[in-house]
């Protein structure tokens, strides 16, 4: 076991340069916060307590994706320590194949990251969020209108499905349904409240918008607020299942297939949610990065609870939901599921040519295993 706990500060923010220094146990909060104070930010991730070494080894889905890419395209750098216990620099120049490897091996990385370098961006100047609550039976409906839409929104748009639990102004409302409800978030990172405004008014446009239940359009946010609020749905010290895959399949078969079995969510913190990327073409993966996945929808169900007693009801509904999910998937996201109970999982987080070279720079660097793989050490 390697603790490190206190590799938790910013080293050094260049402004002028747009880059700092990192070390890896800083939060997702955290490192907006230091950023934010000096008008810069970062792609981090959307869970507010989350380290940045794990958000990072994966791969980062991350705030703004569309435009800045996932958190490693932001990687300039990574200092590590070998196998060997020597402490190098791997970026593009030098020790390339740690850097190719830093950059979504996940859990199966063969070093220890004490440092990242990380490339800036501009704070946004206006952000906002505009969310819409619908029955839930209307999903299917809902589901299908995103994706027709998707092309043609601007890629500063962060589009979300979710089925969860109404909040408590509308349970009553969703009596019917087991208190559960459809809600539809668009988050914009812009450059004006005007921006904002003109950009999310399509959402506004939805063909049954006579059957939603309540909305908020273009309220502006931070990061603060966007970590209080995304903290909210992702609760802290809960215990979680979650395996978060890409798709490409039709957008309302994959909510129509899960939809029942959500209403028997055995609790009421339980998720299904898929983020839909906008604008004409599809985030691809790097070529430089071990990370693979590139899909039109991202997401899965986050199955969280609070009682060990509850672990196997929660458990088993979990795996219900993975089956029926398991036609419309793609591919899985390594930093987001348990390749552990499912470990075929980790092969397909990954495209046939990356997972072979993984393989091989893993046999190359660290023949005696010093850092465990993926399948061992666990048990």
């Amino acid at each position: 076991m390697i603790d490190l706990t206190n590799l938790n500060k910013v080293i050094s923010i260049d402004p002028k340069a747009h880059k700092a220094v990192v070390q890896p146990i800083i939060s997702n909060r955290e490192i907006q916060h230091h950023l934010n104070a000096q008008n810069l930010s970062y792609p981090s991730g959307h869970c507010p307590p989350v380290k940045l070494s794990g958000y990072l080894l994966g791969g980062g889905m991350a705030w703004n994706q569309g435009v800045w890419g996932t958190g490693i395209g932001s990687v300039e750098a990574v200092e590590l320590v070998t196998p060997d216990g020597e402490m190098i620099t791997a970026n593009k120049d030098q020790n390339n194949d740690y850097y190719w490897a830093a950059r979504g091996a996940g859990p199966g990385f063969f070093g220890v990251a004490t440092r990242y370098h990380l490339n800036l961006y501009d704070l946004p100047k206006a952000i906002a969020c505009s969310s819409y609550f619908y029955p839930i039976r209307e999903v299917g409906a809902v589901a299908q209108w995103l994706e027709s839409i998707a092309i043609t929104l601007p890629e500063n748009i962060e589009l979300s499905l979710f089925l969860l639990s109404a909040p408590p102004e509308l349970m009553e409302q969703c009596k019917a349904d087991a208190g559960k409800v459809c809600m539809v978030t668009a988050t914009i990172f812009a450059n004006s409240m005007e921006e904002v405004k003109t950009s999310l008014k399509p959402l506004d446009a939805c063909p049954i918008i006579e059957k939603c239940l309540s909305k908020t359009v273009a309220k502006p946010y931070n990061f603060e607020a966007l970590f209080d609020a995304s903290g909210a749905l992702w609760p802290a010290d809960h215990r979680n299942q979650v395996e978060a895959v890409f798709s490409d399949a039709k957008l309302a078969d994959v909510f129509n297939a899960v939809l029942d079995h959500f209403l028997k969510a055995p609790s009421p913190t339980s998720l299904i949610m898929f983020a839909i990327f906008t604008g004409p073409n599809i985030p691809a993966p790097l070529p430089d990065a071990a990370f693979s996945m590139s899909a039109h929808y991202y997401g899965g169900p986050w199955t969280q609870w609070t009682k060990a007693e509850d672990d196997e009801a929660n458990t088993q509904w979990h795996r219900k939901c993975l089956e029926l999910l398991k036609p419309f998937v793609a591919g899985y996201y390594i930093g987001e599921s348990d390749t552990v109970t499912y470990p075929n999982i980790v092969q397909e987080s990954y495209t046939e040519s990356k997972w072979k070279r993984l393989q091989e720079l893993r046999k190359q660097y660290d023949p005696d295993g010093v850092f465990f793989n993926y399948f061992n050490g666990l048990g």
